[in-house]
């Protein structure tokens, strides 16, 4: 089993990557591969609503010249997504936003290709938008169909520099119980795998 996070922070290894390595230590321990991949200091194009992705079907965005149809090659391996992000402006960054749109339009368009894989929410925050920033990314799970374990509280932890996080102690603990919680969700989806299951009966045959 893998789990694939995406830090959209401009900060390569701050707060929100730092969250984001302790939920990846518990499901480490689980025995369960992670990678994580870090949005800083890559321009990612915003979504053109070109519809080429809806007339192709073949799992990739018309734009060819960043990064996003390789990242999409990585979720579409992976059996858990961690999308983590700071706040800006009370929202998610632009990169995390362009890429999820994205990733978004390719998935709908090719049958949901994110649907049923084990997805989270992490985010940094200074003071305020953890919320609204939290929500952003959980609306992205949602709609792609993806399954979301929760934690002991929501999956954000404070600080400003780089590294503070640390010390925020209910925080960091909200990420190892997210990393349990994740852990014990991909366990049971890698039991039933492999068992056929009929929507229309709701029983497996």
């Amino acid at each position: 089993m893998k789990v694939i996070g995406i830090n959209g922070s401009a900060r390569r290894d701050g707060n929100t990557a730092i969250l984001m390595e302790e939920v990846f230590k518990v499901l480490r321990s689980n025995s369960i591969e992670t990678e994580l991949v870090q949005l800083s200091g890559i321009d990612i194009k915003g979504c053109t609503d070109c519809g080429t992705c809806f007339k192709m079907k073949n799992s990739r965005c018309a734009i060819e010249d960043d990064c996003v149809n390789n990242i999409i090659e990585r979720l579409k391996g992976a059996d858990g997504i961690i999308l983590g992000s700071p706040v800006y402006m009370a929202n998610v960054t632009p990169s995390m936003k362009a890429l999820m749109d994205r990733v978004g339009r390719v998935s709908k368009a090719n049958d949901s290709l994110l649907k049923r894989k084990i997805g989270a929410a992490v985010v940094a925050v200074r003071r305020a938008g953890g919320m609204t920033t939290f929500n952003a990314l959980m609306d992205f799970l949602l709609v792609m169909q993806m399954i979301v374990p929760g934690s002991s509280y929501w999956n954000i932890g404070v600080g400003r520099d780089p590294g503070d996080v640390r010390d925020d102690a209910e925080g960091m603990e909200t990420m190892r119980v997210l990393g349990e919680n994740m852990a014990w969700t991909l366990d049971v989806l890698r039991s039933y795998k492999d068992i056929p299951y009929t929507l229309e009966s709701g029983s497996s045959v």
